[in-house]
């Protein structure tokens, strides 16, 4: 039933209250709301009388009935009854319209068993209220509203008395709010006896204490403060507390500056009590459809023992990285981007604040800045400038290229037709420009950043323009030959005498514009063939197909020797006579680009790939097509013959290819290089032939065999696995490898998985004791490195590394990373991760168990975000060596 109604027109039969008691006795007991229908609205106080009228129109139904009373001015709403006034929406058991106060009351109704059902539901705009009973006020749109259940934000709150002010302003009394899912037996709460609940705002209590497992804490606050907003807001960052070599610490305190929609801040530090001290700046920005990234810089400064104690020491490093990238979109003709990660050396190993744990294996620092524009037209110009760096942390070493300036123009056919394909050798004539000027920088880590890091800075520019051309030959031979012209232009060279006095060679450094110009030919010839054995289509084997790609090429390098020039330098024989050697060098001889070739070299090359591939007869029997399966992936055989040369004209046969084993999931990679030349006693190639030396005809003068292959429960159960981002893995994003092999980064909280690593599971696993379709993955790699150029027949690497992680029961997780060096006879980098899902709460547990970075962190958290500083940590860190 369904009417539209004026207040004048309400009436009502009169049904008495007490006949909806509440048999799961709620907090306020239906004495008090029949008592509260009875008294004035104490929110509203005029003394002048005003006639008051409902300024909407009320739609209203009921399921069962609907009864006027005329005599009290109400009417009764039985079964689903409904109103809708306004944006507002009341659902309930039972609804009372008063017209006499404009208000109405909301209440629950019992069912055949005596339950409490159809609770009211007090819904305006997007925000939604489950009380047990409510009054409202239609004039004032003021309301009472008794255990109440709301959520907001990442909260759930849940009030006994709450009085409504307006739609933005509730006072609540006796009050508990949580994060929990299940509001009214959560695993945690805070209870406040009174608060202001400003809806998608703020949360303000009074006395508030937290309560675990019904259980209170002796944790609380004379106030508290709840930010609800979904914008970012500035706060503190609250630190935790442990203690380690360097004496008790508070970690990762700080504060959070939400600048603007557009950028952040987060300053970090930690403080030891023996002195040592961390900062951290780390900011992100995004500009949308434009560009994003972050920033953060590190510092460390670490004492060991005391000072005044012999073994005291002092250390200090930083780490600064930066990544930037534009979209596509925001400028299609030109490009920023960024990724710098550079610092001290030792920084990764030796760093007490590390994410990440596998950075310490990292033996590389590499950075990049670059701009690059294209100039669109005919033919089209591309210029980029960057600014590159390198560091070698094992050796200390960091090269820097500040910046380089690249420009190229695109190929054009001066001979083409006007229209039409191009065809034969004149046609196809083309050439381009290429430009590279940079400015290289080599020094040391302890230079870094000094103004001596610039007295050996290396300027230079080269120019090169290759000719090229292709055609065919005999319909089936690709041919392709051209010449490049090169010009180099460096800012100083490097004049070398020889001074008695000094019994030394001088080299003098000439500062001023030089340069030289070099040309080369090529030319090379390829084919493709295919052999093809037919086995029947009634055959598992129908077919195998053999791919060859046959390719023969000829260079010729000038010789320059006009650059080169002649000092004498004089030294003794074994019976103290003085002779004259005369040594030849070139001026350009440690310039950026080195000096030109003085040896006139005309050379062979030959190269052979081969494929081979096989049809099979499907597994599916519903398949029309048979399935084609690679055998023997890109073998590849490559040597060179030099015709210049007076001996060893035959470089090292070298060979690479892959072993498809399991199609998409692991291939089997391997390498060597064959020699058929013979060692002397000194271990230096000689110009015979390693079969007439007594030996094989090829020797094996290097090799390596490796595999990664990662399998999950999903492969057997036809799911296909989502793939990850590396480009989260900053292990991969420092020159590591992209999964985590070397085990699972840790963030400042302790994160081992993701933010929430089983969220979505919740629908999977409805009975929660046992899951037996058991989520794991495994990742296996292995690599083997052997070498024998100076007879060593030594494996220089061989390795086998494995990583793991297996959801035991619906909320454990367990994972482990860890291998076996089989040169060293030792286990590689180990970790052991424990998770445990405490539903409103996440405990996780690493463990590295040996090594020089045995180590162990323990953390319980709460994982709703808004509350992430409510945790526990403790942890050992590992030994360090300063």
């Amino acid at each position: 039933m369904t009417s539209l109604l004026h207040a004048q027109e309400i009436g009502n039969n009169s049904i008495p209250v007490e006949s909806q008691k509440d048999s799961i006795a709620p907090t306020v007991t239906p004495e008090e709301i029949a008592q509260n229908l009875q008294v004035t609205d104490t929110v509203k106080q005029d003394s002048v009388k005003k006639p008051q009228f409902i300024t909407d129109v009320v739609d209203y139904s009921a399921k069962d009935y609907m009864r006027l009373s005329p005599k009290e001015n109400k009417i009764y709403l039985y079964n689903e009854a409904k109103i809708v006034y306004g944006d507002m929406t009341i659902e309930a058991g039972l609804i009372v319209i008063d017209n006499n106060k404009n208000e109405f009351f909301a209440y629950g109704i019992e069912d055949s068993l005596g339950d409490y059902i159809q609770k009211p539901i007090f819904t305006q705009a997007n925000r939604k209220v489950e009380p047990d009973s409510l009054r409202f006020n239609f004039d004032t749109e003021r309301a009472l509203v008794y255990n109440s259940r709301t959520q907001e934000a990442d909260f759930n709150v849940k009030g006994m008395v709450t009085k409504r002010e307006n739609d933005s302003v509730y006072f609540m009394k006796n009050v508990r709010f949580t994060t929990s899912q299940d509001v009214d037996d959560p695993e945690y709460f805070f209870y406040a006896r009174k608060i202001k609940f400003v809806p998608e705002k703020k949360i303000v209590t009074g006395l508030v204490n937290m309560y675990i497992a019904d259980v209170p804490t002796p944790l609380g606050l004379p106030f508290g403060y709840f930010p609800l907003t979904d914008e970012e807001t500035s706060g503190f960052i609250i630190p935790s507390f442990g203690d380690s070599q360097y004496g008790y610490n508070l970690q990762n305190g700080g504060y959070y500056f939400a600048i603007s929609d557009y950028v952040d801040l987060l300053a970090l530090g930690s403080y030891y009590t023996n002195g040592s001290y961390t900062l951290e700046f780390s900011s992100n920005y995004a500009n949308r459809y434009k560009y994003r990234g972050n920033a953060r810089v590190r510092f460390e400064k670490l004492f060991t023992s005391e000072r005044g104690f012999p073994d005291f020491a002092e250390r200090s490093s930083y780490n600064i990285q930066w990544s930037h990238s534009q979209d596509p979109k925001a400028s299609p003709n030109s490009r920023f981007s960024a990724s710098v990660n550079l610092g001290s050396s030792e920084y990764y190993a030796e760093s007490i604040n590390q994410a990440n744990t596998g950075n310490y294996l990292n033996n590389e620092l590499n950075s990049s800045v670059s701009y690059s524009k294209t100039f669109p037209g005919e033919p089209q110009v591309n210029l980029s400038l960057a600014a590159r760096h390198s560091q070698n942390t094992r050796t200390n070493s960091v090269n820097l290229s500040l910046p380089t300036l690249q420009l190229s123009m695109s190929r054009i056919y001066p001979l083409a037709p006007a229209s039409g394909s191009k065809k034969g050798f004149i046609e196809n004539i083309n050439l381009q420009y290429n430009l590279r000027a940079e400015n290289q920088i080599n020094t040391a880590d302890s230079l870094f950043l000094t103004p001596e890091m610039f007295d050996d800075a290396r300027l230079g520019a080269q120019h090169s323009i290759p000719l090229n051309t292709n055609f065919k030959l005999f319909k089936y031979l690709s041919v392709s030959t051209g010449t490049s012209y090169e010009e180099t232009w460096v800012s100083r060279t490097f004049e070398r005498s020889y001074d008695p006095v000094l019994d030394d060679v001088v080299i003098d450094t000439i500062k001023g514009f030089d340069s030289y110009r070099t040309y080369n030919f090529n030319t090379s010839l390829g084919t493709t063939l295919y052999g093809i054995k037919n086995f029947g289509k009634d055959k598992k084997v129908q077919a195998i197909r053999h791919v060859m790609r046959p390719s023969v090429s000829y260079n010729i390098n000038p010789g320059f020797d006009r650059f080169y020039d002649q000092f004498v330098q004089e030294s003794e024989d074994e019976n103290g006579e003085i002779i004259e050697d005369i040594v030849d060098y070139s001026r350009f001889d440690g310039t950026l680009y080195g000096a030109p070739g003085r040896n006139f070299s005309s050379s062979l090359g030959f190269s052979l790939s081969n494929t081979i591939e096989a049809k099979v007869r499907s597994k599916d029997s519903t398949a029309i097509e048979p399935e084609k399966i690679t055998l023997l992936n890109n073998f590849s055989i490559g040597t060179s013959y030099n015709l210049a040369g007076d001996s060893l004209r035959l470089s090292p046969i070298s060979l690479r290819g892959s072993i498809p084993v399991i199609k998409n999931k692991l291939d089997i990679n391997f390498g060597g290089n064959l020699d058929i030349y013979a060692l002397n006693n000194n271990n230096r190639r000689i110009d015979k032939l390693n079969i007439e030396n007594g030996g094989s005809l090829f020797r094996l003068t290097a090799g390596t065999v490796n595999f990664g292959y990662s399998f999950s429960n999903k492969d057997f159960e036809g799911v296909e696995e989502e793939e990850t981002d590396d480009m989260d893995n900053e292990t991969y994003r420092n020159g590591g490898r992209p999964d985590d092999l070397f085990g699972t980064g840790m963030g400042e909280d302790g994160r081992l998985f993701d933010e929430d690593p089983f969220e979505g599971e919740e629908e999977e696993n409805e009975n929660g004791w046992y899951n037996y379709n058991i989520p794991w993955d495994v990742r296996v790699a292995y690599a083997m490195n052997y070498t024998n150029s100076a007879r060593q027949n030594t494996v220089s690497a061989h390795s086998l590394m494995f990583n793991g992680n297996i959801e035991i029961a619906p909320k454990w997780k367990i994972g482990a990373s860890t291998g076996y060096d089989l040169v060293n006879s030792g286990v590689t980098p180990t970790q052991l991760r424990f998770q445990r899902d405490l539903d409103s709460w996440l405990m996780s547990f690493s463990w590295v168990p040996f090594g020089p970075r045995k180590s162990w962190n323990f953390l319980i958290r709460i994982k709703a975000s808004v509350l992430s500083d409510i945790k526990y940590e403790k942890r050992r860190d590992r030994d360090r060596t300063l």
